[in-house]
């Protein structure tokens, strides 16, 4: 009797999962990851800029693989041995490459007096290429007949992913070393406009936007304009009040909680703005009013990541349908995807850096930048002159004593006369 009840369970059908349980299912794990990121988002803000740096390349390394992915057909990846092989090795070339320009930039001070990278930092662009060149030679004699136009396409998804990734993804590092307050407010901005267009959207739409995105409203992209200057205005006002926002990077072992110091950009020191017409007595309105330069810049950046930056998903959302695809991919459960989720964020990063090289930015020389002018640009006789002028003022200016300078005048004479 049990056997026979044993066998009935087991050829019994599984039940139907109904269509509210899955929908539920995905909203619990949906949520529960969307939690798991904002903690991930924010304790990597509050750790400092190199936990920043650590997240972005592992979100940058995700999004390439997730887009070669796609157009990869894997019978024929197979059959070639090194296609994959080179798709991560160009990756690892073009890294190499950015992030370098990025710490000889933002760490001269400390790359260009270091015996061990100065070769490199001297020779960086040279390296880059030449590693590149190394690729390139590596890819036409690996070329079959047969594959010929498989392998053609690769080497084109590979480097529009890498133009399209890993390119604008520098950009948001430039950022973070400029200051987390550049890269957090795109980043806000961006999630702030995808949920008010979302609430905008069902709450009021009726036309819709774009045929790509069917379910994107004129309504609610007009509606999470509105909302994201407003948030813009209200986060600019709280992340101005902290260093560790606004200063840029001098410290990577800094921290929420050691901060920063620096001399605070213009951009965010109130000023007095006088109003263009003056109000009547009985209003009670002020003729001046007292705000930071930055609340006007935060309306250009708002309205980027309002009307410009959706485009970003609007293009994505054509790629998957090109490959018949709902999302790029799997890595956050419930959201597909970390494409799926960046799509918007790199174009509004690459425009914040572009935007604050181009009106925010304060140009001036620096520790890093007169060393680097000094080191490429005098032979080792007048570098020695240059450190003889420096102590000789230092001196003057009370900065350090009489011996310092004697000892630097006698051991630096007796190293030029060795050499």
């Amino acid at each position: 009797m049990m056997k026979r009840l044993i066998w009935a369970l087991a050829k019994e059908p599984p039940k139907q999962v109904s269509d509210f349980e899955k929908k539920k299912q995905t909203f619990i794990t949906r949520t529960i990851w969307t939690f798991v990121m904002i903690a991930i988002f924010f304790g990597a803000i509050f750790a400092g800029h190199i936990y920043i740096i650590i997240l972005g390349t592992a979100v940058q390394i995700i999004s390439f693989k997730e887009v070669i992915a796609i157009s990869n057909v894997p019978s024929r990846a197979r059959s070639l041995r090194f296609t994959k092989t080179l798709n991560w090795y160009f990756l690892g070339t073009t890294m190499y490459f950015l992030y370098g320009e990025s710490v000889i930039y933002y760490f001269k001070h400390i790359v260009l007096v270091d015996k061990v990278l100065l070769p490199f930092a001297t020779h960086h662009r040279f390296i880059s290429f030449m590693l590149y060149m190394m690729g390139f030679v590596f890819f036409v004699a690996s070329l079959q007949k047969g594959h010929y136009k498989f392998q053609f396409t690769q080497f084109a998804w590979t480097h529009m992913a890498l133009y399209l990734i890993v390119v604008q993804a520098h950009f948001i590092m430039n950022n973070i070393f400029e200051g987390m307050i550049w890269f957090f407010l795109p980043v806000g901005l961006v999630i702030t406009n995808d949920i008010f267009a979302y609430i905008c959207g069902i709450t009021f739409g009726r036309t819709q936007l774009i045929k790509l995105s069917p379910k994107k409203t004129v309504e609610g992209f007009v509606g999470a304009w509105v909302c994201t200057i407003i948030f813009g205005i209200m986060l600019t006002n709280i992340l101005t009040r902290y260093k560790y926002f606004i200063c840029p990077v001098n410290d990577l072992g800094a921290n929420i909680f050691t901060g920063l110091e620096c001399e605070p950009n213009p951009v965010f020191i109130p000023r007095t703005y006088h109003i263009p017409f003056i109000p009547p007595n009985w209003t009670l309105l002020p003729t001046t009013i007292s705000v930071t330069p930055m609340q006007f810049h935060i309306l250009v950046m708002s309205t980027f990541a309002s009307l410009i930056a959706p485009f970003g998903g609007f293009f994505a959302s054509g790629l998957k349908r090109t490959f018949n695809i709902k999302d790029f991919g799997d890595s956050i459960p419930g959201h597909g995807g970390m494409t799926d989720r960046m799509d918007c964020q790199f174009i509004m990063g690459f425009f914040a850096f572009v935007y604050y090289q181009s009106f925010i930015a304060v140009y001036k020389a620096s520790v890093g930048s007169v060393i680097e002018t000094a080191i490429t640009g005098l032979t080792p006789e007048e570098q020695v002159e240059l450190v003889k002028g420096l102590a000789k003022h230092l001196y003057n200016q009370g900065e350090i004593g009489l011996q310092v300078v004697d000892y630097l005048n006698e051991n630096l004479r007796l190293q030029v006369t060795r050499r």
